[in-house]
């Protein structure tokens, strides 16, 4: 079903394009304008947009987002974007378990991250988002052979970070 607005979108796909995002660029602050820069060239598109599952498309619309970032940083100076990390994250009941929950999470982003890009983007967008094998690599714009090889790839590298992790405690 497609959505008739660009209020529908939004909020429907908002935390699903965010999460993505904040995977991608490990950074929330930028995470977060990557989202506004989805939604403004959503908005200038959707009217013409004609096929049934928004979703893709928005994911897709996401990634090139993504990549032009990666490209306008690679023209300006790097920052330092620590100041933001863990700015956005929301305050648990125990404290205890926001620790643990944080420490997890940052681990795996760890593993996730030391993946190359194309293999972090088939597990993003497979095994995190949901997305058919033919939507990912349709958003990624490989063909679906590829795709599969970069996901199976990306598992495999995933096993081996978290192996390595484990061997160091």
């Amino acid at each position: 079903m497609k959505p008739s607005t660009l209020d529908e979108v939004y909020r429907k796909y908002m935390m699903d394009v965010y999460r993505y995002m904040r995977l991608l660029c490990r950074d929330d602050a930028t995470a977060e304008d990557l989202v506004q820069e989805t939604f403004y060239r959503a908005y200038i598109h959707l009217e013409n947009y004609k096929e049934e599952s928004v979703k893709p498309w928005l994911f897709r619309v996401a990634y090139n987002a993504f990549i032009d970032m990666k490209r306008k940083e690679k023209r300006s100076m790097v920052r330092d974007h620590e100041f933001f990390h863990g700015l956005a994250d929301p305050p648990a009941s125990r404290p205890e378990a926001q620790v643990l929950r944080n420490e997890t999470m940052e681990e795996v982003r760890e593993w996730i991250s030391a993946l190359p890009d194309l293999q972090q983007q088939a597990l993003l967008l497979y095994d995190m988002n949901h997305f058919s094998y033919q939507e990912a690599a349709n958003i990624m714009g490989v063909t679906l052979s590829h795709f599969k090889i970069l996901l199976f790839r990306a598992r495999q590298g995933l096993r081996r970070n978290r192996e390595r992790g484990d061997e160091r405690e």
